[in-house]
């Protein structure tokens, strides 16, 4: 296919899907960097013009890793519906993202077509929208999951309680767990990013927060973020288990630089099923970032965004709980500014909903990008407004542990308020009936982690 177009007296012309893939891109920092980005923005506008009359079967022909070369590729592509591919195959792109934003087009219209997509599909049809086409798209779209509660239902939004901390203290991290339940944060999780990633470690941080679940009886569920043969190791010798954690990476170079691989998830899934605690039938969370595999070496030069479309496809393949992409923590050299990061969480919760999967975010920056927690704010009442499904609650948005500036603890009640939202419904009956949750807000026994010692 001759991937060319005339922009005022000047001829583009492009080599490859790959490379119209790439400089159809927004601009960012990481795809200049791997040297494939758009020389200007009348090279960008060129691109997309010309992608918008690229059909759909084009891009799944044409993966950014060749299917014989990468089991990421190959994971997704045979799992493509083929008897819904064939009814869009034929699509251009931009009539997909006409389709897609059309008042006619019903979220379960677009979960259907959810079964055929590609990475590819997903990362083309993105490029070619406005901040706001993604913000109308990902809203419109609904995505529910059940673990120890429901995830995804109109009008809530969820929080990842992250207690975070330097040495992994027991008592440290506990007192910081009952801060966050005392503003309404861990609905989503009550999730701790480990120091120490051994399996004794992992073990206890899982037995402490399960108490508090269990003490409690609060309808959530609990996850130690180590690697995830960590984990499994610490299932099978009786640690509880509430959600099976992993980054996820949009290709096999880049996955095999995780220490992971498609067929370690896949038993890693199985025994996700046969030994988590709660009801399920979603058992795992992912995370993922754009620039991931370029930072790890392994981007195949594809741009970012079709790699972590690419991830999305590779989640689904799990049925996951769920997925947040960690927007702002690879740094600057990947998402330069706060624009940039806002642009890559607006399209990561689009393309992880379009995929089929639960999708939150971790509004964050780190410390020498340029950005401050006024754009955390900004991006997340962006978020909230699609319909994201979670954000991360930690101290003062200032994570003690892994360095790097993120949403706080106040600021899911806030969105919740300020939106007219509400925490996942088995989590909003539980803090009405202790005393936290009244009439839509929290109540002023909010942000006292000593509540919950004085039963």
């Amino acid at each position: 296919m001759l991937l060319r177009t005339k922009l005022f007296g000047t001829t583009y012309e492009f080599g490859s899907v790959k490379e119209l893939l790439a400089k159809a891109n927004e601009e960012k920092s990481g795809d200049q960097q791997a040297g494939i980005a758009a020389e200007s923005n009348a090279e960008r506008v060129a691109a997309r013009l010309v992608l918008a009359e690229v059909p759909l079967s084009v891009l799944r022909e044409n993966p950014v890793v060749p299917y014989d070369e990468d089991e990421v590729t190959r994971a997704i592509d045979d799992a493509v519906n083929e008897t819904v591919y064939e009814e869009i195959k034929g699509w251009k792109v931009g009539d997909f993202r006409e389709w897609i934003l059309s008042n006619d087009t019903t979220s379960a219209m677009i979960r259907r077509v959810s079964n055929a997509l590609t990475g590819e599909m997903v990362a083309g049809v993105t490029k070619l929208m406005s901040n706001l086409d993604l913000i109308l798209a990902g809203r419109k779209i609904r995505v529910e999951t059940h673990c120890s509660n429901t995830m995804g239902r109109p009008g809530t939004l969820g929080s990842r309680n992250q207690p975070n901390h330097p040495t992994d203290s027991v008592e440290g991290i506990r007192a910081t767990v009952l801060e966050g339940l005392s503003y309404g944060s861990g609905d989503s999780v009550i999730g701790i990013n480990p120091a120490d990633d051994s399996v004794g470690s992992v073990s206890r941080l899982l037995e402490m927060t399960k108490k508090i679940i269990d003490d409690w009886e609060i309808p959530t569920q609990n996850c130690v973020l180590a690697h995830v043969t960590t984990q499994v190791e610490a299932m099978k010798r009786g640690a509880p288990v509430g959600l099976l954690f992993q980054s996820l990476a949009g290709s096999q170079k880049a996955m095999d630089s995780f220490g992971i691989s498609v067929g370690l998830m896949d038993d890693a899934y199985e025994q996700a099923k046969k030994y988590a605690w709660p009801t399920g039938p979603n058992y795992m969370y992912f995370e993922t970032g754009q620039g991931a595999e370029l930072s790890a070496d392994g981007h195949n030069g594809a741009d970012q965004l079709c790699l972590e479309a690419r991830c999305y496809g590779l989640a689904k393949r799990y049925y996951p709980y769920q997925v947040n992409t960690v927007v702002g923590f690879i740094g600057p050299e990947y998402l330069y500014d706060s624009r940039q990061i806002a642009r890559a969480g607006l399209e990561d919760h689009f393309m992880g909903k379009l995929t089929g999967i639960q999708m939150g975010c971790d509004v964050c920056y780190t410390n020498h990008a340029v950005a401050d927690q006024n754009d955390n704010e900004n991006l997340s009442v962006l978020l909230a407004s699609a319909g994201c499904s979670f954000i991360m609650g930690v101290p003062m948005g200032d994570d003690a542990m892994l360095s790097y500036q993120t949403t706080s603890y106040h600021d899911a009640p806030s969105l919740r308020q300020a939106l007219g939202l509400h925490p996942l419904p088995e989590f909003e009956e539980w803090m009405t009936e202790i005393g936290l949750w009244k009439n839509g807000q929290l109540t002023d026994k909010a942000g006292d982690a000593s509540f919950f010692l004085k039963r």
